[in-house]
């Protein structure tokens, strides 16, 4: 049973960092597609970046350049390096696994947040 517990957010003012974690448990051996999702009140889940089975990450148009995702070899810990950040970053951040292999390229797993199966708490991110 995997667990998923983020950390790392906060307040930040407009072109400033900051980096998210998140504590991978439970996973041991297979496949492993793992993604960064975003949530403002209102809207629906908005696809960050993600690692399909491969390892190969793909990144949301809106954060392409300034976010960088990351995970050790262990796969333990996911990270979100967030640079640049704007305001219109402010969002509820979840890291999200699934431990299947994808069944199509990292832009269908960005759309597709119900895919995933094992989700974190969330951290809030603000960016003023």
């Amino acid at each position: 049973h995997v667990q998923l517990v983020e950390s790392g957010g906060g307040s930040v003012q407009a072109g400033g960092s900051l980096r998210l974690s998140c504590a991978i448990s439970g996973y041991t051996t297979g496949p492993l597609c793992v993604a960064w999702f975003r949530k403002v009140p209102g809207r629906d889940y908005e696809g960050v970046t993600v690692f399909d089975h491969t390892g190969t990450p793909t990144y949301a148009d809106a954060v392409k350049g300034r976010f960088t995702i990351s995970i050790d070899n262990a796969k333990t810990t996911l990270d979100l390096q967030m640079n640049s950040l704007k305001p219109e970053d402010s969002a509820t951040y979840f890291c999200a696994a699934e431990l299947r292999r994808s069944p199509s390229t990292g832009s269908w797993l960005l759309r597709y947040d119900n895919w995933f199966v094992y989700w974190g708490q969330g951290t809030q991110v603000t960016v003023s």
